[in-house]
């Protein structure tokens, strides 16, 4: 009988341990975009949280699909790179916009900002890549016409 007080206060010192630690809270932003533009629908203010989540413009978050959060990742790891090959957010790559300008992105990650507009050039994959995705997650995920 004198076990069970023992195993209950064991119990609730590992759960204090663990929120303590961040165990169970929200999951870190993968990137935060902001998109601006000279069209309708243009200006968007992105969330994408390493938990599989999209944020649109400070409104509910929405869980995104596998495929979509490896391609956010995977778009995260190429803007970043790493201490051997910096990437363009390690490198604060500011494209300026060429002369037919339609939208400008930027975006932060864990380590840098990257601005581009579709129009800039030359312009690496990725920011391609993150520019079909930010599309992909407005529209199909958050519902907005853009």
């Amino acid at each position: 009988m004198k076990r069970r007080p023992a195993a209950l206060a064991l119990a609730l010192a590992a759960l204090a341990v663990a929120a303590v630690a961040g165990c169970g809270g929200p999951s870190a932003d993968l990137y935060v975009l902001q998109r601006s533009g000279s069209i309708e629908g243009a200006k968007l203010r992105m969330v994408v949280g390493d938990g599989g989540t999209v944020q649109c413009n400070g409104g509910k978050q929405y869980e995104i699909s596998s495929d979509q959060l490896i391609d956010a990742r995977a778009i995260v790891g190429d803007l970043n790179g790493d201490e051997k090959e910096p990437g363009p957010a390690r490198n604060a790559v500011n494209l300026k916009p060429g002369k037919y300008t339609i939208l400008r992105y930027n975006v932060r990650t864990e380590f840098g900002t990257v601005s581009f507009s579709d129009s800039s050039r030359p312009q690496p994959p990725v920011f391609f890549a993150l520019s079909k995705l930010t599309r992909d997650l407005a529209k199909n995920v958050c519902g907005l016409a853009r």
